[in-house]
C-alpha cells in the first residue's frame, strides 16, 4: 500500500481543495435592493455618454467615473428627482457632450454638422489632388534621354534623337495639324 499513497496525495489535495472551497464562496451582492429602482438607474445612464469611454453609455461603461455617475443618478433617484431632472443636472455640471444624443442647438451644431463638413473637406481636397496630378502628367513630356531609356527598357529599338531643345514626344508626333495646312515642315 506505500506504492499508492504518492498517487492518492493529489486526488486528496484536489478534493480538500474542492471542499474547502465551496465554504468560502459567497453569493453575489444584489445591486440594489429595488430592482425597479435599479430599472430606472439603467434607463437615465443609457441616455448618458461615459466621459472618459465616450464611445459608449454610462450603463455599458465600466469606468470609474461611469461607477459614480451611476451611484449618482441612484442616490438622486432615491431623493425623489426625476429622469429629466437628473438629465438635465449631468447637463448643466458636464454640459451638453454628457448627452449620448445631444440636442440641435447652436452649441451643438458642430457635434452634428461637424463630421459632414470634415466629409465635404476631404472630398474637395481629393478631387482638387486628384486634377492637378492629370494636369502635371499631361503637360510634362519626356526628355529624349528619358524615351530612350524607357525604349531600352521596354526592349524596342531606340527612336531618332531629336535636335536638342526639342521634347522627345514632339518629334515623335511628326508634324502638326496646323504644318501639314500651311505646309511647313520641321
Amino acid at each position: 500500500m506505500t506504492g499508492s499513497t504518492p498517487r492518492a496525495l493529489p486526488a486528496l489535495a484536489l478534493a480538500l481543495a474542492l471542499a474547502l472551497g465551496g465554504a468560502w464562496a459567497q453569493q453575489a451582492r444584489p445591486l440594489a435592493d429595488d430592482p425597479a429602482l435599479e430599472a430606472r438607474v439603467h434607463s437615465v445612464a443609457e441616455h448618458l455618454r461615459c466621459l472618459v469611454c465616450q464611445n459608449e453609455t454610462i450603463a455599458a461603461s465600466r469606468a470609474d467615473l461611469a461607477n459614480d455617475l451611476r451611484d449618482q443618478i441612484r442616490a438622486q433617484l432615491k431623493e425623489g428627482r426625476s429622469e429629466e431632472q437628473i438629465k438635465q443636472y449631468m447637463v448643466d455640471r458636464y454640459g451638453d457632450f454628457v448627452l449620448y444624443t445631444p440636442p440641435m442647438r447652436p452649441t451643438t451644431w458642430l457635434l452634428w454638422a461637424g463630421p459632414f463638413v470634415l466629409l465635404l473637406a476631404m472630398i474637395a481636397w481629393l478631387v482638387r489632388l486628384l486634377r492637378s496630378r492629370r494636369h502635371e502628367a499631361a503637360t510634362a513630356p519626356l526628355s529624349a534621354a528619358e524615351l530612350t531609356r524607357a525604349r531600352a527598357l521596354l526592349g524596342e529599338s531606340p527612336a531618332p534623337t531629336p535636335p536638342e531643345g526639342e521634347p522627345a514626344a514632339a518629334a515623335k508626333a511628326g508634324p502638326s495639324a496646323a504644318d501639314k495646312t500651311t505646309g511647313s515642315t520641321r
